[in-house]
């Protein structure tokens, strides 16, 4: 917001990266307008009743086509829901508040860690 470099702006950037990646949608995108933005919309989807991840993220991330809700799609759709969450730490307004890079390459190894001891036990 300075135009001060920083590892803040970094994780920052990171965190947009990985939404955009993941929503198939950037930040300008013409459904955001008025109180609405990229960031907004998947906290929404995170934490609103009705809501959820499945909405937000490209359907290709979750490999279904039917809605159905097996063991698979829950695990994938927990493994998405902690990456957008880690997203939403990544992308706080204030620097300070924001996670490290560090934190987050470590928050995403637990991501991968869990996701994969999770599939094989099922």
């Amino acid at each position: 917001m300075e135009g001060i470099i920083s590892t803040g702006g970094d994780v920052y950037n990171f965190g947009t990266v990985v939404m955009e990646t993941f929503t198939r949608r950037k930040p300008t995108d013409e459904m955001f307008g008025g109180d609405v933005n990229l960031k907004q919309w998947i906290a929404n989807s995170l934490l609103l009743p009705n809501a959820k991840i499945d909405e937000v993220v490209n359907a290709n991330f979750l490999g279904i086509e039917t809605e159905q809700e097996d063991d698979d799609h829950v695990r994938k759709r927990d493994c998405l829901s902690a990456i957008m969450r880690l997203t939403l730490a990544c992308c706080a307004e204030s620097p300070e508040e924001r996670i490290s890079m560090k934190e987050d390459a470590v928050t995403l190894y637990k991501i991968k860690t869990k996701f994969l001891k999770d599939a094989a036990a099922a």
